[in-house]
């Protein structure tokens, strides 16, 4: 079997809503681009190199994946943006058999209840912070993906 490796990315620090017309159009905050530069760097400490990526279309998580300094192809899918979490799961499942490393990238609520739908209790009751990430690792395929175990877990800040 091939052991598959899912990250899981909150999106960084974004910009005060009052300050936009529309949710999905908010950019991410100063704080939040130095944030997602240090996630970015921490998978590559980590060694973690996706070789695709699942992103929301909204600005702050475009521009989140954008700090990570990354390069892998991206699929940008309004059902991340809308939620829920197996709408998610969903999506992740149809990841191509040749695609070891998958990251997603996304917001809360779903992001932390996919996590927890994974690997139950895998986060505590506050779920992932802005630039968390949650990694999990299972054996299998993308297709027969219902649970994964919690093998990292970090909240990137700059």
């Amino acid at each position: 079997m091939t052991e598959r490796t899912l990250i899981l990315l909150r999106h960084a620090k974004a910009a005060d809503p009052d300050d936009y017309a529309t949710d999905i159009e908010r950019p991410l905050a100063p704080r939040g681009r130095r944030d997602a530069a240090a996630a970015g760097a921490w998978l590559k400490e980590q060694d973690l190199r996706p070789e695709a990526v699942l992103c929301s279309p909204a600005v702050r998580t475009r521009q989140t994946l954008a700090e990570l300094g990354l390069d892998a192809p991206v699929v940008y899918e309004h059902r991340i943006y809308t939620g829920p979490a197996l709408d998610t799961l969903e999506l992740i499942q149809q990841t191509a058999a040749s695609v070891a490393t998958l990251l997603l990238v996304g917001h809360n609520p779903t992001i932390s209840d996919l996590s927890n739908e994974l690997y139950s209790a895998s986060l505590d009751s506050t779920g992932l912070s802005t630039s968390g990430l949650a990694v999990h690792r299972f054996e299998g395929t993308w297709a027969s993906l219902t649970r994964a175990p919690l093998a990292a877990a970090h909240t990137a800040r700059a």
